[in-house]
């Protein structure tokens, strides 16, 4: 979604413009957190509400940030944030692999699911889903699109009504789009043959989420494709225009994660939070409280992985963390992947398609 810098204060819960102790206030420090991540205030609020209850004498700062600045901001002054949270996963598993990341040797760190973190240094803490979004316009002319091939199908076959009608990722301003075209383009080898239908409807590049949503509430989209599925998730519970489809042929996955700095300013609270966001309260508080998909294995209910597994089964695929992320940073690699992908989205007409104004790597 769309964000600025954007500082949370608990004790108040009040929006302030600074929160940093005074260097020399030892005690104020020591009772001091402070994460910088890229999750929306509504999706972490719950979380940082119950943290604070169980730790009521400690001052906690959050830090809200698009995951590219965060991401630069943490590597030019590695020693001012203590847990640092992202969905950009490619540039967290840098961060860890190149030795900023410290262990955390807890209970629920050991049993951590394997699946869901790197070493005992990088957590994943939610699941969500990778989704479509359609507008009742669409639903009201044509048939619901399942699943990849009918979307491909639905483009190619209304092709003039939909023109100008479907919004998706730009991977060339968005590091989320650009992660799930290079993810697409391995999965399934019909990608290009949809990425060039996109194209020639006419299909709007943003680069945020947050951006789509805004237009299908508006009409002036009526499919949405590749929408993170826990903001898409809110908005459509709430206006009876939107339905979001899980595609039942495959459906990405992606994982928030975290980790603690080994310059975190204050490691012992920073062991406490990043052990809260994976014990079974917090992922209880994620699964009832907030739309990101809790992991923890004990909890199977609505809100968590097992519940979207029993209902959609093998269609789900979690991206893996692992050294095939950095594959997604390599820079050679990026610039074919974008160059191909530019070459197909124009290969019907050749004309140059609408882009969003946004810049870098963002949600």
């Amino acid at each position: 979604m769309k964000r600025g810098l954007a500082i949370l204060l608990l004790g108040g819960l009040s929006l302030i413009a600074s929160a940093d102790p005074e260097p020399g206030d030892t005690r104020q420090q020591a009772s001091t957190l402070t994460i910088q991540g890229a999750l929306d205030e509504p999706h972490m609020q719950p979380l940082l509400d119950d943290f604070r209850q169980q730790h009521p004498s400690l001052q906690v700062h959050y830090r809200n940030r698009d995951t590219l600045p965060l991401y630069r901001d943490f590597l030019a002054a590695p020693d001012e944030a203590d847990v640092v949270i992202s969905s950009a996963m490619p540039w967290q598993y840098r961060l860890a692999n190149d030795g900023y990341a410290q262990p955390l040797h807890t209970p629920s760190a050991q049993q951590w699911p394997a699946w869901a973190r790197w070493r005992q240094e990088l957590f994943a803490f939610t699941f969500e889903p990778i989704v479509m979004v359609v507008h009742r316009k669409l639903l009201e002319r044509y048939s619901r699109p399942d699943n990849h091939a009918e979307l491909l199908a639905l483009l190619r076959q209304q092709r003039e009504p939909l023109t100008s009608r479907v919004v998706t990722y730009d991977p060339r301003l968005s590091g989320a789009g650009y992660t799930y075209a290079i993810e697409e383009s391995r999965l399934s080898p019909r990608y290009w043959d949809l990425v060039a239908a996109l194209g020639d409807v006419d299909t709007s590049l943003v680069a945020t989420t947050g951006e789509m949503l805004e237009g299908l509430a508006a009409g002036r989209y009526w499919i949405g494709y590749n929408l993170l599925g826990s903001y898409a998730r809110q908005i459509v519970a709430t206006n009876p225009d939107l339905e979001m489809i899980i595609p039942d042929d495959y459906t990405l996955v992606i994982q928030r994660l975290a980790f603690m700095p080994r310059q975190a300013p204050h490691p012992e609270n920073a062991r406490r939070f990043l052990d809260y966001l994976i014990s079974r309260r917090g992922q209880a508080v994620i699964a009832g409280e907030t739309s990101l998909g809790a992991i923890h294995p004990d909890l199977s209910g609505p809100g968590t992985a097992q519940a979207w597994r029993t209902t959609h089964g093998d269609a789900l695929r979690p991206l893996t963390i692992g050294p095939g992320l950095l594959a997604t940073l390599d820079e050679l690699k990026r610039q074919a992947l974008l160059s191909r992908w530019q070459r197909e989205f124009k290969r019907d007409d050749g004309q140059s398609r609408k882009a969003g104004n946004g810049q870098g790597v963002r949600e």
